[in-house]
């Protein structure tokens, strides 16, 4: 399954219905919590240790001024294209706004 994650905070709740293996985009205002040190990373964290996958959109890095090197360790960047890539390879996707 495919989860599009935009809004900050994250949500323990929200976090805590993603399956194991399950693949995360971070979009919007949600990629600031990829950035390494953020008070989200344990959330993320706890993904990464359940084997998901995670990534945050490219363009939206840029627009909030998230540097792709300061990423979380074990978290992705990724571009449109390979937005649409994960969409056709997970049927399922889940947004949470």
């Amino acid at each position: 399954m495919l989860h599009l994650l935009s809004q900050l905070p994250l949500q323990a709740a929200v976090i805590e219905r993603i399956g194991s293996g399950d693949d995360v985009v971070l979009m919007d205002g949600a990629v600031c919590a990829a950035r390494a040190g953020h008070s989200a990373n344990d959330l993320l964290r706890q993904l990464l240790s359940q084997s998901c996958r995670i990534y945050a959109l490219q363009e939206m890095l840029l627009v909030h001024g998230v540097e792709p090197l300061l990423l979380l360790s074990g978290v992705e960047s990724v571009d449109y294209a390979g937005l649409v890539e994960l969409t056709v390879q997970n049927p399922v996707i889940h947004s949470w706004c």
